[in-house]
C-alpha cells in the first residue's frame, strides 16, 4: 500500500492531528479524524439515506474533521481523481 499524504489539521497541536492521504493503489481518501462522540454516531445512526438502511455498519466508522480542512479535502480529491496539477 502506498499512500499519498495530502495534509493536515493547520491548527494541530499536541494530540490532535486530523489528516488526509490519497491511496495510489485505490485511488481512496484515507482520512484520520476525531473520533465521533456517541451523541453523533448516534444521530449518523438514526439517519437513512436513501437505498440504505439506518445504522453504521460495523466495517465502518464516524469520523469528524474541522471545516477549516475542506482545502486540504480539495486536493485530495484532485489527487485522487487524477486532476491534480502538483
Amino acid at each position: 500500500m502506498s499512500l499519498q499524504f495530502i495534509g493536515i489539521d493547520p491548527h494541530t497541536g499536541t494530540g490532535e492531528s486530523p489528516t488526509v492521504w490519497v491511496d495510489d493503489d485505490t485511488r481512496e481518501l484515507v482520512i484520520q479524524g476525531w473520533r465521533a462522540s456517541a451523541e453523533l454516531e448516534a444521530a449518523c445512526a438514526a439517519f437513512e439515506a436513501p437505498g440504505h438502511a439506518r445504522g453504521i455498519p460495523e466495517h465502518e466508522a464516524v469520523v469528524r474533521i474541522p471545516a477549516r480542512m475542506v482545502p486540504v479535502l480539495r486536493e485530495a480529491c484532485d489527487v485522487a481523481h487524477g486532476t491534480d496539477v502538483r
